[in-house]
């Protein structure tokens, strides 16, 4: 009669073999699994029903591991998975996943390398576009996911003296994200979510977008060139004066005029973007 396994070695050998990323005779047959129950006991641990063999009743735990995983996936990019369809977007969760493995007791930071992935997964169709498309559910859900802090108050503008501006350095809320794409990424996943069938081609066009959350919602803001650069230089903390002169200096098809710039700093001051004001002296 074979040795019992002890419980501490089969509940380890039962989580290799269910995670591992490739077929459940490779999980079974693996060195980490091997370490705890040799593949030649398998029978001794996981008996055989009227119907299925060991392997296969082992398998039915090790296939729905996976289509979880690919299932946390579709949860995080869902324009993702709608632009490349069911079966595209599944044979690439299953190469993350074995490129990419949980190694957390949690799932939810599960697809945050999907973009780095798309570089160079096979058949991937539209690539680029695919690529900007994770890049910004990627964003959506980091925004959603980061600390909380309470965004700058009118009362606490209102409170800085003008001359002061010139040198005062804005701070992003941390449930912050500006993004430049090559592709009308934005403008697609709205209209996935409007459930609009006229979703934007996968064509070449510049786009900016912000992305932030605001009591509990994230937010996706729309942005000319010269309202991204501008933001931009705010966010590293060049100083409003600095980062004002600049903007106005870079030119392009439309450059900004003192009213865009207004109009761009009260939208994203009454939209919480900002946190807070720094009035020190700075370099």
């Amino acid at each position: 009669m074979a040795h019992a396994v002890p419980l501490q070695r089969l509940q380890r050998w039962m989580q290799t073999v269910v995670v591992h990323p490739k077929t459940v005779g490779e999980a079974v047959a693996s060195p980490e699994a091997e370490f705890d129950v040799p593949a030649s006991r398998l029978a001794d641990v996981v008996l055989p029903s009227k119907t299925l063999t060991p392997l296969e009743r082992i398998g039915i735990y090790h296939g729905m591991y996976l289509l979880r995983m690919r299932d946390v996936l579709a949860g995080d990019y869902e324009a993702l998975e709608h632009f490349m369809g069911e079966m595209a977007f599944t044979g690439l969760a299953r190469g993350y996943v074995l490129a990419y493995p949980s190694r957390s007791y949690s799932l939810n930071r599960l697809g945050d390398r999907l973009p780095e992935y798309l570089r160079n997964a096979p058949r991937v169709r539209h690539r680029g576009f695919c690529i900007d498309l994770a890049r910004l559910e990627l964003a959506i859900q980091q925004a959603f996911d980061a600390a909380e802090t309470p965004a700058l108050t009118a009362a606490a503008i209102a409170a800085v003296p003008a001359e002061a501006w010139e040198t005062a350095r804005l701070q992003t809320v941390d449930a912050f994200r500006l993004l430049a794409f090559r592709y009308p990424v934005n403008a697609y996943l709205q209209s996935f979510r409007d459930d609009d069938h006229d979703h934007p081609r996968p064509r070449r066009q510049d786009t900016w977008v912000a992305v932030y959350r605001r009591d509990y919602k994230v937010w996706r803001l729309d942005l000319p060139r010269p309202a991204h650069d501008l933001l931009a230089d705010l966010s590293k903390g060049v100083p409003l004066g600095r980062a004002v002169g600049a903007a106005l200096e870079r030119g392009g098809r439309r450059p900004p005029d003192t009213e865009d710039l207004f109009r761009w700093f009260r939208q994203w001051a009454s939209g919480g973007v900002f946190q807070s004001v720094d009035l020190s002296p700075g370099d």
